[in-house]
């Protein structure tokens, strides 16, 4: 019987962390794969609010496993990136005036 029970809170949290990764379009699902464990151990308090979870796998950064740190990390350099060639499109702007 524990067994069993058991097995169904586990489906049914994997089911609410997929909804609330997938929720807003939350990365990619290889994405949420990698931060869904991290998520439940240390955000579950937040499920089922992906920003809330986002916001709670941010601040724990430090205790990320690999994968989902990695997740993270690609995305700092996504926004970097973004913000380096907004910078040089701004000032390609105002070369131009």
């Amino acid at each position: 019987m524990f067994r069993k029970r058991a097995a169904l809170v586990g489906v049914t949290l994997v089911l609410v962390a997929g909804a609330a990764f997938a929720q807003e379009d939350r990365g990619t699902a290889e994405q949420r794969a990698a931060c869904a464990p991290d998520a439940f151990r240390l955000c579950i308090g937040y499920i089922p609010d992906p920003t809330g979870v986002e916001a709670c796998l941010r601040q724990r950064r430090s205790d990320l496993s690999e994968s989902c740190g990695a997740v993270f990390d690609q995305a700092a350099a996504a926004a970097a990136s973004i913000r380096t060639m907004e910078a040089r499109r701004h000032r390609g702007a105002k070369d131009e005036e």
